[in-house]
């Protein structure tokens, strides 16, 4: 008997991996499918009451709702984003959008005493650091736009892994309470371990995405809105940028807009300079803290530092789905060590009685 169930549990583990191999091409549609329903499921139900339990058309409808909400306008965005990126790469490479003449005019209005500082530290001078950023900024803007360029092209993966996203996201939505309650029999953890694990899950998806993602969205938007009163170029680009950045807790968007405030006040714009360090600094930098404690709520929130660890390592091993992924991945690591810490205490009470 004990070598038969050591089959049936080795059979159970191949079979597992080749199904995740199998899935492996379409985790992003996959990944994303679940993300949208933990989001939007408390919108499903409401909607399933109000159809008096209609569990097919609520399902669509909320699948409409996701699609009108969510995923028309990140390809709006995209479009946009894909035009701009190719646009700057030309300004670049037609030299209509001269780095090297920018970073000339600030070598002339510094002193000498910095150039020679450079060198006698041992950094080189400020013509070779003139050569390398123009170069970095260069190679910076054409994989930029080669990327953007390749998602643009590969029209039939994203076709496919489109449908497959809507096509699961429909049956998440319709069988989600009973696929839940598979999963936590299913789970091989007691009662309450499973209840925590799974709560803990939901409720890091739902505070990533509503919280992170949404703060994320508006710094950005208010970011490109003001790069783009003060007529900086790719506004958009920019703002997006922005909005990536934002999800890293402490730097953030100032990574973007503090070095473009400088870099206007180096032109002699002063007045646009010190604008957009106080949108910076007053508008963009507060709405993290009026934000956040709506959205995302204090039982659910990571330290700071293991955020930005977990979100920097996370995109860094799964690209763009990193920044969900990562602090996933964290807040079960924290969880999971929590449980166990805390059976230690109890069993180290149970043997001291």
């Amino acid at each position: 008997m004990p070598v038969q169930r050591t089959s049936f549990y080795i059979l159970l583990a191949l079979i597992t991996i080749a199904f995740i191999w199998l899935l492996i091409p379409y985790y992003t549609a996959i990944l994303w499918a679940v993300i949208l329903a933990i989001v939007f499921y408390p919108v499903h139900v409401r909607l399933g009451l109000a159809l008096g339990g209609r569990r097919n058309v609520a399902a669509l409808l909320t699948v409409l709702l996701c699609i009108c909400l969510v995923i028309v306008p990140a390809m709006i965005i995209t479009g946009s984003l894909v035009q701009q990126g190719n646009s700057l790469y030309q300004q670049m490479s037609n030299r209509e959008f001269d780095v090297n003449g920018y970073l000339i005019r600030i070598q002339s209005m510094l002193p000498t005493s910095v150039d020679e500082w450079l060198k006698s530290v041992e950094l080189g001078g400020f013509a070779e650091w003139r050569e390398k950023i123009t170069s970095a900024a260069m190679r910076a803007s054409q994989l930029f736009a080669g990327r953007l360029l390749s998602l643009g092209q590969d029209t039939l993966q994203f076709l496919v892994s489109f449908g497959i996203m809507l096509y699961l996201l429909f049956f998440l939505f319709r069988d989600g309470a009973d696929l839940g309650r598979k999963i936590r029999r299913a789970i091989p953890l007691t009662d309450d371990y499973t209840r925590q694990f799974l709560d803990k899950f939901t409720a890091v998806i739902r505070a990533t995405v509503k919280g992170n993602i949404i703060i994320a969205i508006v710094q950005g938007t208010i970011g490109g809105i003001a790069f783009w009163a003060l007529g900086i170029q790719a506004a958009l680009l920019w703002g997006v940028l922005m909005t990536f950045l934002s999800m890293l807790p402490a730097v953030g968007a100032a990574l973007v807009w503090a070095p473009a405030a400088i870099w206007l006040i180096l032109m002699g714009s002063w007045g646009k300079g010190v604008i957009l360090i106080t949108v910076g600094v007053l508008v963009i930098g507060l709405i993290d803290n009026l934000l956040r404690p709506p959205l995302v709520g204090a039982g659910t929130r990571l330290p700071d530092y293991v955020v930005l660890i977990s979100t920097v390592g996370g995109m860094s091993l799964f690209g763009i789905n990193g920044f969900v992924i990562g602090p996933l991945i964290a807040a079960m690591f924290i969880s999971s060590w929590s449980l166990f810490s805390q059976e230690q205490v109890e069993e180290k009470h149970h043997h001291n009685e």
